[in-house]
């Protein structure tokens, strides 16, 4: 197997944007996972968890958010771009429906056929993809944050959804699960939740080492993650189970 790289650069109101497709070029025409980033904007973790999808037969894209201006400003301007996007989840969702139309639009992709996961930020993100109704088969939130825009659209939701949660999350107390446990019952929602013990923000992040700060890589909880992650996912695309 052979994984390639191929950059996907699009235009946003002038600014530029570079999404990286993630396959073996020997797949065929595989399902597409789009994988998007926390508050560090497209990144070379991100591009590892591409990678290992691509190694299970799909073929992913590291969406870029933010656009390249923006990550060459470093983790302050990301840190401000990520802000500015919570501060106005309207904005937010008019470019995850801008970045979402061009990557699902592009010809590699089969449109019918695609997944989301998100980590930290990214983990909102997806969340708020299948809130919006947009035409996913399911997405996969890892330590994301989980409180719904101040005024969701109520288009039906088609995706399913997986939430992976560290219970001692700061940044997303267990009010807010039970809330979007709720929110999603209310809506009829595909969902679920799998919910680690002693675990902090982060989990899936080798670097993340500040539990001062609620954020702490697990191993534990990132190899169960990624386990039922892949089995999530399979079971969306109606593919076989991938062999470990």
């Amino acid at each position: 197997m052979t994984v390639q790289h191929t950059s996907l650069r699009h235009i946003i109101d002038g600014a530029q944007f570079d999404a990286v497709l993630v396959r073996d070029d020997a797949a065929g025409a595989p399902p597409t996972v789009l994988v998007v980033h926390g508050m560090e904007g497209r990144s070379d973790a991100q591009l590892q968890f591409a990678n290992r999808l691509a190694e299970r037969g799909y073929q992913a894209i590291a969406v870029d958010l933010f656009g390249e201006d923006v990550s060459r400003g470093g983790m302050e301007a990301t840190s401000a771009a990520m802000t500015g996007f919570l501060d106005d989840r309207e904005a937010l969702a008019r470019r995850l429906a801008t970045v979402f139309g061009t990557l699902t639009g592009a010809a590699e992709v089969d449109a019918d056929r695609v997944a989301a996961i998100g980590f930290c930020f990214g983990g909102l993100c997806v969340l708020d993809l299948a809130r919006a109704g947009h035409p996913l088969v399911g997405v996969a939130s890892f330590h994301g944050l989980l409180t719904p825009p101040p005024q969701p659209q109520q288009r039906e939701v088609t995706a399913k959804v997986i939430v992976f949660h560290g219970w001692d999350d700061p940044f997303a107390p267990p009010e807010d699960v039970v809330a979007l446990g709720r929110e999603f019952s209310g809506r009829g929602i595909d969902w679920q939740l799998h919910a680690y013990g002693n675990t902090l923000h982060a989990f899936m992040a080798p670097f993340a080492d500040d539990p001062a700060r609620g954020v702490l890589f697990s191993e534990s909880a990132s190899r169960r993650a990624w386990t039922s992650a892949e089995l999530f996912l399979a079971e969306c695309f109606g593919t076989e189970i991938p062999a470990h």
